[in-house]
């Protein structure tokens, strides 16, 4: 029984949480003036933190084909991510992962309320295991992928490409403590975990510079970074006019501001807290 109430406590505070989020994103979308030479005109946060929402919108609405469908490794409480958006306001379909079994639970429960096509999966996704991700799939080139793991995105981003998943716009986190030059990432362990890896918890992820490299080598193309410095998104170009494409004048770096507020240090003052630590090179 008290079990039971809990969940209906939390259940009560996520759909509040979800209709202030519905609110705060269509208020800022309808009063964007968009450029769409200028991604940072696209932004705006409903379920996202740092503008992804806006950003996706503008990019989905772009594509030249679309199949409504979407993969987000690292979906947390199913709330605040980049995929809510698309499930809840867009009724797109597609996968939410969580390699935390309590957090997935609670997205579990939010979707089965807001959304018809989407699942929810509990998987701490490797190297070894993305093999398990693409058959969980049902379309192999969905409109967006994210990652956001805190860790391992390098090598879970390799994977998910060498195994034949091919995603028309895929987001991934950088870390601007590398800042804008270096091309490295971590040491890959299966359990990676950037709260117990050092602590600062700065260990962790992969550079801009170090992504915008990976991601050519696959045929991918850069457009812009978000203004708290957190995401990069990166576009097949073959799904997208080479017009609205070539005019785009996106953002090559920015700082991480939550990191900044914490340290308040710049990103090569807060390298210089780590760089005792491994580091594997992009090249």
């Amino acid at each position: 029984m008290i079990r039971k109430l809990k969940n209906y406590l939390m259940d009560n505070r996520d759909r509040q949480r979800i209709n202030i989020a519905l609110s705060k994103g269509l208020g800022m979308m309808n009063t964007r003036s968009i450029d769409l030479t200028n991604p940072v005109t696209w932004e705006f946060s409903g379920f996202s933190q740092n503008g992804e929402d806006g950003i996706l919108d503008v990019l989905r609405h772009q594509l030249i084909n679309s199949n409504r469908y979407f993969i987000e490794i690292g979906v947390s409480d199913g709330i605040q991510n980049n995929s809510a958006w698309l499930v809840v306001a867009e009724q797109y379909y597609g996968i939410m992962i969580e390699g935390n079994s309590k957090l997935l639970e609670r997205a579990k429960r939010m979707i089965e309320g807001y959304s018809i096509g989407a699942e929810c999966y509990n998987m701490f996704v490797t190297r070894e295991n993305v093999q398990n991700l693409k058959s969980m799939s049902f379309h192999h080139d969905p409109d967006v992928l994210s990652i956001d793991i805190d860790g391992n995105d390098y090598y879970i981003a390799k994977a998910i490409l060498d195994c034949g998943l091919r995603p028309k716009i895929f987001v991934v986190e950088y870390n601007s403590v590398y800042g804008p030059d270096r091309s490295e990432t971590i040491e890959y362990r299966d359990d990676f975990n950037f709260k117990k890896a050092h602590p600062t918890e700065l260990y962790y992820g992969v550079s801009i510079s170090g992504w915008r490299i990976f991601f050519d080598r696959y045929g991918y193309r850069f457009l812009t970074v978000d203004r708290n410095g957190v995401n990069a998104f990166f576009v097949d170009p073959v799904f997208f006019n080479a017009t609205f494409l070539s005019g785009i004048k996106g953002l090559i770096f920015a700082e991480n501001g939550f990191q900044y507020k914490k340290f308040h240090k710049s990103s090569e003052e807060q390298f210089a807290l780590i760089a005792d630590q491994k580091f594997i090179s992009i090249e």
